[in-house]
């Protein structure tokens, strides 16, 4: 992230590392956002979960979306760094373990084609790829298709983005047989309202799914 030279490849150096803000101890079971240590058992939620329950089952993000986790975001995203889904990957996968059924099927968040066009990868299906193969479990890349070109969600309202996605997203028909009746674990790559992620899980759902998890590289939190 900042030039300087590291000990192996696909890594960060020390003073990234620090500035990275990376995720773990108490935190919500449903969106990841980190939680104050206390209560009682194992599980726990944020406010936002126990007042509009998620549609998925589970899920955790590696770093917070600011500083330096911000920036790799960015930069795998719109700087064509895709090396760094490989390091990303890994601290997804921790994240996730123990956590995913055998039989799970890996599946990214898709992008409209028009935007793949423009930007020539999706980068939330570079990390589902190495989440996979870090994972062992299926991959498959368009289990789901964006139907509708979306406009940005930047600025929009928790609802605005809601509804701007309902229906946006569904299971490729050549694909649905791979989906019915399996556990699915959704990638992408920054988890804010979870209005996209909804949209997909609930494509998984309607296509007759078992559980959906998601987990992302990054997690945005206004007061963390």
């Amino acid at each position: 992230m900042c030039g300087g030279l590291v000990e192996s490849d696909f890594g960060l150096c020390g003073p990234c590392w620090r500035d990275t803000a990376f995720l773990g101890g108490v935190v919500c079971d449903s969106c990841g956002v980190p939680l104050t240590p206390g209560g009682q058992g194992d599980v726990h939620l944020c406010d936002g979960c126990l007042n509009t329950p998620r549609p998925w089952i589970q899920g955790r993000s590696a770093i917070l979306y600011r500083d330096k986790g911000r920036k790799l975001v960015l930069s795998l995203k719109h700087g064509d760094r895709q090396e760094i889904a490989r390091p990303a990957a890994l601290w997804m996968a921790n994240a996730m373990r123990g956590m995913l059924e055998p039989d799970t099927i890996v599946m990214p968040v898709p992008l409209h084609w028009s935007r793949l066009l423009k930007r020539r990868y999706n980068q939330s299906a570079l990390l589902a790829k190495h989440v996979s193969r870090l994972s062992g479990h299926d991959y498959c890349p368009d289990a789901l298709l964006r139907y509708r070109r979306t406009a940005s969600l930047d600025g929009m309202s928790h609802d605005e983005r809601y509804n701007t996605l309902e229906k946006a997203i569904r299971v490729h028909p050549r694909r649905a047989h791979l989906v019915t009746g399996r556990p699915v674990l959704l990638v992408d790559d920054v988890l804010t309202s979870g209005a996209t992620l909804s949209a997909a899980t609930q494509a998984c759902l309607d296509a007759g799914s078992g559980d959906v998890r998601i987990v992302t590289l990054a997690r945005a939190a206004k007061d963390a």
